[in-house]
Order: C-alpha cells, then structure tokens, then sequence
C-alpha cells in the first residue's frame, strides 16, 4: 500500500515540473512509507525513494518498511547534506520540498548544501493524497471512534457533582488509553457552564461541576494511528428552557449539515447548511468556525468544511461535522460526529446519542 501511495504521489510530478520531492512531515513520511518513528525524511523520486534516518531507528526501519532503501546518517552529519547527497545520487535536479512544513533555517541550510539544484516550494501535495481513505484507513478510524465512545460512557457514568473539569478530562484520557488507544487525538476539553462558551477551553482544576449545570466534552482517541473527534454536551440537573432552545438549534444545524454531504457538493454547501440554521435561530454571531474538518492521521486535515471552501467531497472522505452556539458568560453547545462520504451519501461514524433526552445526566 506504502509503495501504491508513492506512486500515486510521483503522477502529480509532471504537473509540478519535479523529478522529486523531499517529505519533512512526519506525517507525510508516515503515510508513505509505514515508518512510525521520527527524525527521518523521504525522498521521492521517479525512479526509487529513499528515506534518511540515523542509527536509532535502523531495526524499526527493516521492519516496518521492507523494500524501502533506508540511508542511515552518520553521528554529526547534518540532514541537509544527506538530502542534498541522495538528491544527486537519484539524478534529482529540480526537488521540491514542503514548503508548509521546512523551516526558514531548515530551508537555508538546505539551500546551502544542495545548490546545484533548484530547490521548488510546494504545498499539500501529500496531504491532497490523504483525502481519499482506503478500505484499511477507514477500518482503522472505525476503531478509534469505537474507542472514544466507550470511553465517553464510561466517563458519563462517572460524571457527578463535585468533579472538577481536570479529574474528568483525565479521567476521558486514562479511560481511552485502557480501551486501547495509544493516546487522546488531541487533550481532551472538558468545560462546565459558562466555560463551555470557550470553543477550545483548557479544562481548569477549579472549575466544579454544579447540581444544575452543563458539560461540554470535546475528545477523541488516537488507534493505529488514525484518530477520532467527537463533541457531546451533557447536563445535569434540570435542562432549562435556555439550554434546551440553544441546543435543538444546534442538532438541526448538524442534521442539515450531514444531510447535505454526498458526492461532489462543495464543502462550503455543507458549512451553510448548518450556518443557515443557526443565523435563523438567532445565533449567527455566535458560531465563529468553520462547520468542520477532514480526519485521519491528523486530528485536523483537509478538507476544511467553510463556507468559502469550493473543495468539492468525494468517496472516502472523513470529515467532522461539529456546528456550535457559544454564549459569553452562560456557557455554548457543540455537537460533533465523524463522518465518511460513501458512493451515495454519507455515512455518521460516531453512534453516542445526542437528542435532547440523551443529555441529561
């Protein structure tokens, strides 16, 4: 699949004017070549790739990448000269590079080191690849959705009173980790009442859950190694008329939003659908980001569903779908599933309940 991958990469040269292309990501280098360590970087040329690393990840390297050549640094040698030396040992005259991921000090060193080259600024190419999950990528996400859920209901089981946002937010990590995650997709947001209204709140250790108050837990698990994203709002004690308006707004403009991904629809149809519903609620002002975002081996990859985005969705795509109210002062709502562009529509990943009822805890 590695090998497949390199190839599909290595069809977009000709456009581009390359003859090869040098992956800093880790990510990227990851995707293409199935290494889980760090510290290394790809060449890819037309006629062979090459991946340096240094002595540390020799073993791993053969085991995880069979067939792939493996150059290995000496101790001292800057990376910029190894590159520069396999880019002239595969024939590689015009190389580009990533230009979202290279450093300015990376980029003049290299610059330095391989300057009978032309040196091309490229953006997303590796990353246009990652859109589109196979059968194998999507299975995996499968499971780390599958880890985030049981782990949200073993947190909401727990959930009383007294707690504070820290002990809950660990408490989601350590239990994704016990179901099998090698780790949260990102750190868990767990925000009691008027911290809710914080799209990204950093769970504070003073802050209490109350008898009457809402919860807003934002977290995802990371597998091997694709990852999940999922938001849920809960509520104890009585749900108030306030939280109940806010929050039926909320799950109609995902509904809409869901509702609207199929094959080739723009992303910004599927951001307005749900922007729609909310600036006719009253809300507008209120819901300050984009409708969503592609998920894989990063928590946040394209495409980006915004309502200027014109990326049009295809089969394979992941993409959360996550519209929130936020309200300084009394809290927001957020409600966030996974969700994969089939041949015909669309498929929601994600299962946890999120009707009115559900909330309540």
């Amino acid at each position: 699949m590695s090998q497949l991958r390199r190839q599909h990469l290595i069809a977009a040269f000709d456009n581009l004017d390359l003859d090869g292309l040098l992956v800093s990501s880790e990510t990227n280098v990851g995707y293409l070549t199935g290494f889980t360590g760090d510290s290394s970087t790809l060449i890819v040329a037309r006629s062979q790739s090459q991946i340096l690393s240094d002595g540390r990840f020799t073993t791993q390297l053969s085991q995880e990448c069979p067939g792939l050549d493996a150059i290995i640094r000496p101790i001292g040698q800057p990376m910029s000269d190894a590159i520069a030396g396999v880019a002239r040992s595969l024939g590689i005259k015009r190389l580009g590079f990533e230009s979202h991921v290279l450093t300015v000090a990376e980029f003049e060193s290299l610059s330095s080191a391989a300057s009978d080259l032309t040196l091309v600024a490229t953006q997303g190419i590796v990353e246009t690849l990652r859109m589109i999950k196979d059968a194998d990528e999507i299975a995996q996400i499968r499971e780390a959705v599958q880890i985030a859920e049981t782990s949200f209901a073993q947190l909401r089981a727990w959930l009383k009173p007294g707690v504070t946002e820290k002990a809950a937010a660990d408490f989601l990590e350590a239990a994704m980790r016990e179901n099998g995650a090698t780790g949260a997709s990102f750190p868990p947001i767990v925000a009691f009442g008027p911290n809710a209204a914080l799209p990204h709140a950093r769970p504070d250790p003073r802050s209490v859950l109350g008898v009457d108050d809402l919860v807003l837990v934002d977290w995802g698990a990371t597998g091997r190694p694709y990852k999940s994203d999922l938001t849920r709002v809960l509520a104890t004690g009585k749900v108030a008329s306030k939280f109940e308006s806010v929050y039926r707004a909320v799950l109609e403009a995902q509904l809409r939003a869901i509702d609207a991904i199929h094959p080739g629809v723009r992303a910004q149809v599927v951001d307005l659908a749900a922007r729609n519903v909310i600036t006719h609620a009253g809300y507008g002002p209120n819901f300050n980001h984009s409708v969503g975002h592609g998920i894989g081996r990063d928590v946040h990859e394209a495409p980006v569903l915004r309502s200027v985005t014109e990326t049009e969705l295809r089969p394979g795509m992941v993409v959360t779908v996550e519209p929130g109210i936020y309200l300084p002062g009394w809290g927001g709502v957020r409600i966030e599933d996974d969700v994969l562009v089939t041949e015909t529509g669309c498929e929601v990943l994600s299962r946890v309940p999120k009707t009115i009822e559900s909330t309540q805890i």
